[in-house]
């Protein structure tokens, strides 16, 4: 007998969560078995989520895609073929070919997302190679891109705190984030400042595992974050709570601010908010009173009609109070300013023939496959699973279904999306790949390096582009290249928080931390037009918004009774995850969280079946009733498939295809919705 062959190697979690965590992978015989976090990270200390500790079951599991198929019944089945990849390249090739011949290449349309965050393969070669071939392009705004818009109008930068130094704040607003579930080491940051003194707050539209975790929960009514803030700013400055040296040294149009503040009195934003007056009035004066203060802002409360607006309102709030550049002061979003690649070298958007080319917002990919016209006739999903996270899933699933239009879908697993696919090829995970990754959250970059070979034919995005490429006859020097020189490319930049990070260094260690020596880039450096924070914007007022931060409420018409909130589950990352049995029995089933007295109205008792539905669809779903919720708002939680699991309908049948205020962002949680008993 053999002698067993083991080794501890090191590793990155790839998935769309801020913590992109390092791990310490345990391979027998070049097979994983066990994972952990990397006790030597500075970040990760050893603690990953359970989601990702048994991700050795997502790698071989007896689902996985392992060669290219291609479909031989009607879409919507699972009839399909075992083929070849030369099969599939020539018919892939030949369908680019005759598609750019009769349609012109802007039929043909790339969707994808961050499914896997490795940067070589969410936003490298496929970028290059539908830029080389003329494609339409995606608007990509799915996810942070109406906070990012935001942030950007009054900070100048998507760039916070560094996430190391929330140990020394004092008063931590968690902000329409559930942190218990989604950025698991933000929790132990606040669990030692809780140590140290701190008091944590959590505001949410749902009393969550973060409620719990938390010494004081605030629940508010879904899209009324913005008018919350500004009752907090009505307080600050009624009770000179606000720092005036700080706002005549940093800031710009803070008489403007005042005086739109001043419409704002805790009476009308509880009215408007469901927070008792006393509630805010309190609130407001234990945030003017107390530093550092640090402010975590979730990534749900820009889902919706006004979601920019409330974190571009939510972030005036640390000027007001003079916290930036203290440190464990300010707040934070996303960090992606700090790890900013060369972008341009790694995608070559001078590649593409047409720079006015027309772009397709993601968020309405339901109406671009149903009404555009020209109309998209080849599609071509990676990274990512549309037929069950993007919004109005029945125009979505009828476009899919077109007979004229032509798929490829390049996946690790049959997802609800394949389905519908004309070809089906398979994917390799992360752990096959080479690849470079940077937390939107921390400050570390990361370099991945295959621990494992890869699964039967599966590919990487990376390998399928680049061979694509290669085949279509595009320029080897571009095309033909390997990762690592695709990772040196993208390490060429001008920023300075990347200074002294190389490809060797990266290799050496494993990951490096970028430059910020202060508690964050702000007050020195403010990239606003100004130079300074604005609450009084101009370029705001150009692109016709209010200049100043206003209260406007959701565009879904009045006329339904129930405001719905579809947010993540403790369990799965968007849909990723959803067809891991482990996981689903930790979930068991979708829930539908109903306020009691709403429940008794309708005549509706914990563990009833429901059907929940609107103009633009229906789901089936089990309630719960606690007082988890305000009256009058639903949540429920998770992105199931509808594909291995019996009786279970996609909640995305009810969200809308409206862009939100800025960014073109995604308005999934600005639903109104009706209910009835089963």
């Amino acid at each position: 007998m053999s002698a067993t062959e083991i080794k501890i190697v090191r590793s990155v979690c790839p998935f769309d969560c801020p913590d992109t965590c390092s791990l310490n992978v345990k391979l027998e015989n070049k097979r994983i078995v066990s994972i952990d976090g990397n006790p030597e990270h500075p970040v990760t200390r050893g603690a990953i989520c359970n989601k990702v500790r048994h991700l050795n079951e997502r790698v071989y599991h007896k689902d996985r895609l392992l060669y290219p198929m291609r479909r031989t019944g009607p879409k919507g089945s699972l009839e399909f073929e075992r083929i070849s990849w030369e099969d599939a390249y020539g018919e892939i090739i030949s369908r680019f070919k005759s598609t750019i011949e009769e349609h012109g290449a802007d039929a043909i349309l790339p969707y994808s997302f961050y499914g896997n965050m490795g940067i070589l393969n969410a936003e490298g070669m496929d970028r290059r190679f539908f830029h080389r071939i003329g494609a339409s392009k995606l608007d990509r705004t799915i996810c942070n891109s109406a906070g990012a818009e935001g942030f950007r109008y009054t900070m100048g930068a998507t760039a916070g705190i560094d996430p190391e130094d929330t140990v020394h704040s004092k008063l931590i607003l968690v902000w329409g984030c559930n942190l218990v579930s989604t950025n698991m080491h933000q929790v132990m940051y606040l669990n030692e400042a809780r140590k140290r003194g701190a008091k944590i707050i959590h505001i949410d539209v749902h009393r969550n595992r973060t409620s719990v975790w938390a010494d004081q929960f605030i629940s508010i009514l879904p899209g009324t974050d913005t008018a919350l803030a500004l009752g907090l700013m009505h307080v600050l400055i009624k009770e000179n709570l606000t720092n005036s040296d700080f706002i005549a040294a940093y800031t710009t149009g803070y008489e403007e601010l005042a005086v739109q503040a001043k419409m704002y009195p805790p009476e009308k934003v509880s009215g408007i908010t469901g927070i008792p007056a006393e509630d805010i009035i309190s609130l407001a004066r234990e945030y003017g009173t107390t530093s550092p203060s640090f402010i975590r802002i979730g990534n749900g409360l820009q889902h919706h009609d006004n979601g920019g607006m409330a974190i571009r309102t939510i972030v005036c709030l640390p000027a007001l109070t003079g916290q930036w550049g203290i440190q464990g002061g300010g707040a934070l979003k996303g960090n992606g300013w700090y790890s900013a690649l060369n972008s341009v070298q790694l995608e070559r958007p001078d590649l593409h023939p047409d720079p006015d080319v027309r772009s397709i917002n993601m968020n309405r990919l339901g109406e671009a496959l149903v009404e555009t016209t020209p109309p998209v006739k080849m599609l071509f999903v990676y990274n990512s699973n549309p037929a069950v996270v993007a919004p109005d899933q029945n125009q979505v699933r009828q476009g899919l279904m077109r007979e004229d239009l032509f798929t490829v879908a390049h996946d690790l697993f049959m997802t609800d999306t394949c389905r519908y696919a004309d070809l089906i090829l398979p994917a390799t995970s992360h752990f096959e790949n080479r690849d470079l990754f940077a937390s939107y959250w921390h400050l570390y970059l990361q370099l991945h390096e295959p621990i494992i070979e890869a699964m039967g034919e599966c590919k990487s995005n990376f390998t399928l582009f680049k061979e694509l490429g290669v085949q279509m006859g595009f320029e080897p020097e571009i095309f033909n290249i390997t990762e690592e020189q695709m990772i040196r490319e993208a390490l060429e930049h001008d920023n300075p928080h990347l200074d002294g990070v190389t490809y060797e260094r990266l290799q050496e260690q494993g990951w490096t931390k970028m430059k910020l020596d202060r508690p964050s880039l702000y007050p020195d450096r403010i990239p606003t037009p100004s130079g300074k924070i604005e609450f009084y914007s101009h370029a705001m007022l150009q692109a016709g918004l209010s200049p100043v931060p206003e209260y406007v409420p959701i565009a879904e018409p009045e006329g339904l009774p129930f405001l719905l909130v579809t947010g993540p589950n403790h369990s799965f990352i968007n849909s990723t995850f959803g067809n891991q049995e482990r996981l689903k029995r930790l979930e068991k089933q979708p829930m539908l969280d109903m306020h009691a007295e709403d429940a008794a109205a309708l005549g509706l008792q914990h563990g009833d079946r429901v059907r929940i539905w609107n103009e633009r669809g229906e789901c089936k779903i089990t309630v719960k009733t606690a007082s988890n919720v305000l009256p009058g708002v639903l949540v429920s939680q998770g992105l199931w498939w509808e594909h291995g699991n019996d009786g279970v309908q996609s909640v995305n049948a009810l969200t809308s295809q409206r862009l939100s205020d800025m960014g073109g962002g995604a308005t999934f949680f600005s639903t109104r919705v009706d209910i009835e008993k089963l």
